[in-house]
């Protein structure tokens, strides 16, 4: 009897499939996209477009990045830009001139991981700190995210501290989290559960969490669960998934946190100290291809989002304007989305009503990062490699 071909080849196959390496596929198919995608360019004609009655243009400040991450503004007007690959450039926003900074600690850059947050110590530069976060190789395939800070000495990072080593490492390559806010003295810093999503719920573990710090790395004592037995003291807020955004109100000094859901979910959150947001007991996405998480979207000691999206956006970096350049926007949330490809900008009214406005979605970008510079211009940092400038129209 002749046996099919399909039969016959059938061993062959499968050991050619065991002998290919394991790709991440959704890292590739994010890097295919990014060498398919064009930012906007220095030399191409500023964009204009208007929302909520306000004109503005979006031009380009350089476009010669590779897969940045966050900014920091410096004092003198030079911009520091941390790429997810390990570098830190230091940006001349007048003349476009990249600097790269040395003294970078090595990253795990795979999957979602690399060299993630900025921000300079609230003094800076006496004293010299930059902090950032990064997801740190720990062997054997594994990393977490870390806290560190250096003095920025010219155009070197020297003295690196490691600050906090997130727990427990793992050896997935997603949900890092790594934002970093300066409040006062004290810095904030989001953890994202590693895709281990019960380990949200547990106060004996870092991850799904944000954690709270003196500028020197040390615990505050007035921390939540600072006098908690078997708690982590660093713990401000717990029942997170992946938060991406970090950002303080201007006028209430409330600091607020955007983070990713599964399949739609991605939410906006106020945070109080000690509160569960509920990840993955209650929320409002679903399982990737269906099917329900947890136990529904509310539960009595869980907190509920200001702002969900459903489907989601892809929330990233996230900025409340308040300025002179647009004083109609003073109060509005600005956040990136990495998915839905534009910039969303929420209005909250003081009735608790939420009226949502998607910018730029015309120009496929992935925004990872939005701040409010010096200038009150708004700044976007897009993953395709440009830092645009967001300024009114001339009219």
């Amino acid at each position: 009897m002749r046996l099919p071909f399909w039969l016959l080849a059938a061993p062959l196959l499968l050991g050619l499939a065991l002998a290919v390496p394991r790709v991440d596929w959704r890292d590739h198919a994010l890097r295919l996209y990014m060498a398919a995608s064009q930012p906007l360019a220095v030399d191409s004609a500023p964009h204009s477009e208007s929302s909520g009655g306000v004109g503005f243009t979006v031009a380009a400040v350089t476009d010669q990045l590779e897969m940045p991450w966050s900014i920091a503004f410096m004092p003198e007007g030079d911009i520091l830009v941390t790429e997810r690959g390990g570098t830190v450039q230091r940006l001349d926003p007048v003349t476009g001139e990249l600097t790269s900074i040395s003294g970078v600690p090595e990253v795990f850059y795979h999957g979602q991981g690399g060299l993630l947050d900025i921000a300079l110590h609230p003094a800076f530069p006496t004293p010299p700190w930059v902090y950032l976060t990064y997801s740190a190789p720990m062997g054997d395939g594994r990393s977490t995210t870390r806290l560190a800070r250096a003095r920025l000495v010219g155009d070197a990072l020297q003295d690196l501290e490691v600050l906090y080593t997130a727990e427990p490492v793992q050896d997935t390559k997603k949900h890092y989290g790594g934002r970093l806010l300066f409040v006062g003295e004290h810095l904030f810093m989001t953890v994202g559960e590693r895709g281990r999503a019960e380990l949200a719920q547990r106060l004996d573990v870092d991850l799904g969490k944000v954690l709270r710090f003196n500028a020197d790395g040390t615990i505050p004592a007035d921390n939540p669960f600072a006098g908690t037995p078997g708690a982590h003291p660093a713990i401000y807020t717990y029942g997170h998934r992946n938060p991406q955004g970090l950002a303080r109100h201007p006028v209430t000094g409330e600091i607020w946190v955007t983070e990713h859901g599964p399949q739609g979910g991605d939410e906006l959150n106020r945070l109080a100290p000690g509160a569960n947001y509920g990840w993955p007991v209650i929320t409002y996405g679903e399982e990737y291809g269906g099917g329900a998480i947890g136990e529904g979207t509310a539960k009595d000691g869980m907190q509920q989002p200001v702002h969900y999206y459903v489907p989601s956006i892809a929330t990233s970096g996230l900025c409340f304007y308040h300025g002179g350049q647009f004083p109609a926007w003073n109060g509005d949330a600005f956040i990136g989305a990495l998915r839905a490809l534009h910039l969303n900008r929420l209005s909250l009214s003081a009735d608790g009503r939420v009226t949502e406005d998607r910018l730029l979605s015309d120009l496929g970008l992935r925004l990872r990062d939005v701040k409010q510079g010096p200038d009150d211009n708004l700044y976007l940092l897009s993953e395709q490699g440009a830092l645009l400038r967001l300024a009114p129209s001339a009219n």
